[in-house]
């Protein structure tokens, strides 16, 4: 079992994938990262799932800074997964079904720019792949709205405090697990059943 290290405030800047040429990495921001986290952590294929904050102004945010939303961070997943087991538009396929990506700023009752539906692509391929599913998605009117996911290119990735990591599977009995997440995690399930973790 992988040891946890302790990260202080100055060193949790955390790009660096694991190493390996089947390994890709992607970051998305869908809402409460509790959410998003949950769902990928079920995914076949994915080798590992971060909690953290993506694309603001401030160096090593704090959560308490963030949720003001005046930091311009998104809250965010950062995904490691596997290439041979599964890809770019399967991981885009099940952030596309989990959240709305036609609310503003907001999914459900969050509500600020750090709950924005946001696509941190890390090459040419994520980004052609996110633009390619958001045209057909709007072009097949799957949702009766247009999607406002952004699309931007990722720079930094900072790891949120330990209490948010794997936070559903620490606290399945909280409240907002229960009544925001399991919902979104039953919807993965029954969609993509074939492609649940064993």
């Amino acid at each position: 079992m992988e040891s946890k290290s302790i990260l202080t405030s100055a060193d949790k800047a955390s790009d660096q994938p694991i190493s390996s040429s089947t390994v890709d990495t992607i970051t998305l921001g869908g809402g409460c990262f509790w959410c998003v986290e949950a769902v990928y952590e079920m995914l076949d294929g994915v080798l590992k799932v971060e909690s953290g904050y993506s694309g603001g102004t401030v160096k090593n945010p704090a959560y308490r800074e963030v949720s003001t939303g005046r930091t311009g961070h998104a809250e965010v997943a950062q995904i490691t997964f596997d290439n041979s087991k599964t890809s770019v538009e399967e991981i885009l396929k099940v952030f596309f079904t989990v959240h709305d990506p036609t609310t503003l700023n907001r999914q459900g009752a969050d509500v600020g720019t750090q709950y924005r539906s946001v696509i941190f692509y890390r090459n040419e391929q994520q980004r052609t792949t996110a633009k390619s599913i958001i045209n057909d998605l709007n072009n097949e009117h799957v949702y009766t709205n247009p999607i406002v996911t952004q699309l931007a290119p990722f720079t930094v990735f900072y790891r949120a405090e330990d209490y948010h990591q794997d936070y559903y599977n620490q606290n399945k009995e909280a409240p907002y697990c229960k009544m925001v997440i399991q919902p979104k995690l039953e919807k993965f399930e029954k969609v993509f059943k074939d492609r649940l973790k064993h």
